[in-house]
């Protein structure tokens, strides 16, 4: 069967972008057409467009054009790709709408004369590259102790960081205000602290018992 070829103008019009663009692509190898013809005009068939629905998807993510070349460098499975895409695009929309619910209840607040908590006026705002930068020194640890890649392991998930850093942060003050007054390793509170902190490890996708929370504490 003839595979259907189009030209680069009409991939421009298919596509959305800049005839200047797809040039561009072809002349950093990102994008090769399919074939050249006899005049010299490029012609793109199925597999170019696919691929170049997964540049546009990945600079739809804000990646740099060299990132997506080496993503896309021997042809992957192009199912992996767009599960990984669709993860990453339905966080990026998770963001958004956080950022959405955030400018509502500003405008709300206002609209009242009632100020809003200072944590409630950032909500949305946290972002994957800022997580990825705080767990750097942990990351370059265990590469090295352990030839382990924590950041390369999965996507950061910016709300799902922030969710267990501020359950950390109020265990540990509670653990604290425990030892200033004087509670004792067997208290009952102490141990219903530990277990409330336990099982949000584990609704976390953390699952550890409580003998190696012991160990690693």
């Amino acid at each position: 069967m003839t595979q259907l070829l189009y030209t680069v103008k009409e991939v421009a019009e298919l596509s959305k972008v800049t005839v200047k663009l797809l040039h561009h692509y072809h002349r950093i190898g990102l994008l090769i057409p399919t074939e050249i013809s006899g005049a010299g005009y490029r012609l793109y068939g199925t597999e170019a467009l696919e691929r170049l629905q997964q540049i546009l998807l990945y600079r739809e993510l804000d990646f740099t054009l060299e990132q997506i070349k080496e993503l896309l460098q021997g042809n992957p499975d192009r199912s992996t790709i767009l599960e990984e895409q669709e993860k990453r695009i339905q966080q990026r929309k998770q963001r958004l709408e956080r950022i959405i619910e955030t400018l509502h209840k500003t405008k709300t607040s206002r609209e009242r004369g009632e100020p809003m908590e200072d944590k409630e006026l950032f909500k949305g705002f946290e972002r994957e590259e800022d997580w990825k930068a705080a767990l750097q020194e942990q990351n370059e640890y265990l590469k090295e102790t352990y030839d382990y890649e924590l950041l390369d392991s999965a996507p950061v998930e910016p709300q799902h960081m922030n969710e267990i850093a501020l359950e950390g942060a109020a265990f540990m003050t509670s653990m604290a205000d425990g030892l200033r007054t004087g509670r004792k390793h067997n208290d009952v509170a102490v141990a219903a602290l530990i277990g409330r902190h336990l099982e949000f490890l584990k609704e976390h996708g953390h699952q550890i018992s409580a003998e190696d929370f012991a160990a690693q504490a």
